[in-house]
Parts: C-alpha cells; structure tokens; sequence
C-alpha cells in the first residue's frame, strides 16, 4: 500500500518515506513529493539501449564507471530528489560520498560522469528544473534524449523533430550540442562511442 504523500518535506524526511518496493516512482520538488508517470515501453526500451551501450562502451575501454540500479541525486540547494533515468558514476568518486554505501545517494556531481533524461511528458522539468541543478551540481555531461520531439520550439527547433541534446559544462555553465537522425553523437565523457542519434531513436519504435 503506498503511504500518503507529505505535502512538504525536506530531502532526509522523502527519503525516510520513499515506500520500499514500490512498483510506483517518486521524485521531489523543492519540498514537494511528485509520483512519476510509469514510463511508456518506448521510453523503457529507449532508456535501457542507452544502457547498454554504455555499458559496453565502459567495459571496452576499462573505464572506472559504473552504472547503478538504484540510486538518489541529491542537489546542492533546493529540498529536491531526483532519479536520472541513466546515471553513470565515477567509481574511485564515490569513496568521498557521505551516503552512497548507506544509502545509494549522491550528493555531489563530482561522483557523476554522465546524466541521461528520456524526455516524456512532463518535459519542462528535464530542459528547465534538472538542466538548471544538474548544472549547479557540476555534472560535467548532461543528455537530454526527446525521441518523440515533445520538447519546446526554444529546445529542439520548429518544426520539431527526435533530438538528442548533449550538454557539456565548460566553465561552470553547460553548452549545448544537439544531434538529429544519422549524427554520430559526440561525448565528451565517452570520446570513442558509436552511435547515432537515430539508433536511440529506433529503440523506441
């Protein structure tokens, strides 16, 4: 049975409550418990192609990264949570996480290689709120994958098409580099990857 939801909560009280085993999906915002949609089957094949590919690409090139099951971002100021639907972790880095061993959170965006959101509905958070903390975090690559073009004129263009949106933090500030149908998508954090933007794509059709 899920517990009733606080209506605000700080970051320690969300994570107490978080129900164990829940088949439903929880983030929070500024001291609001959100429930997440359940992801389409596209969005699911989408997200796990990207990790496996990943993950391959890890393990060829004998990377110090890891890609867990479970975890917890938490950013620096706002009472908020959140769950990337990739998240690639700098291994040697989590000896410096407080709470990843205990608890499987992350608290600083040095630990954190690569951040990747599957676009859905709810596509303001991903190109406004996260884009926003992930890059107050530090998070040195953030992808934003909008395979079914749902994101704003201002985001992905008019008229709008499948975009895959690679942002790098140079500076303290994420430039942006986006990718569409046979573009080989350029990572910083994974120089040598192979593949296209219509590849992620296609995993969702």
């Amino acid at each position: 049975m899920i517990q009733a939801i606080p209506k605000s909560v700080t970051f320690d009280e969300f994570v107490a409550w978080y129900p164990e085993n829940s088949e439903h999906r929880y983030e929070l915002y500024n001291g609001t418990i959100v429930e997440m949609p359940n992801p389409t089957g596209d969005h699911s094949d989408v997200t796990g192609f990207i990790s496996l590919k990943l993950a391959v690409e890890i393990d060829r090139c004998e990377l110090p990264y890891s890609i867990p099951g479970d975890y917890l971002l938490k950013p620096i100021r706002n009472e908020s949570g959140f769950k990337p639907d990739v998240l690639v972790l700098d291994r040697p880095a989590l000896l410096n996480e407080p709470r990843w061993k205990r608890e499987s959170i992350i608290t600083m965006g040095s630990s954190v290689r690569l951040a990747v959101e599957v676009v859905s509905t709810n596509w303001r958070d991903d190109y406004y709120i996260k884009l926003a903390e992930y890059e107050e975090m530090g998070i040195p690559e953030y992808w934003i994958v909008d395979y079914l073009g749902l994101g704003g004129h201002k985001f992905i263009g008019n008229p709008k098409r499948a975009t895959l949106s690679v942002y790098k933090l140079v500076d303290g500030e994420y430039e942006v580099k986006q990718f569409k149908e046979d573009d080989r998508i350029e990572s910083p954090m994974f120089p040598e990857l192979k593949l296209t933007a219509k590849q992620i794509f296609q995993a969702g059709l």
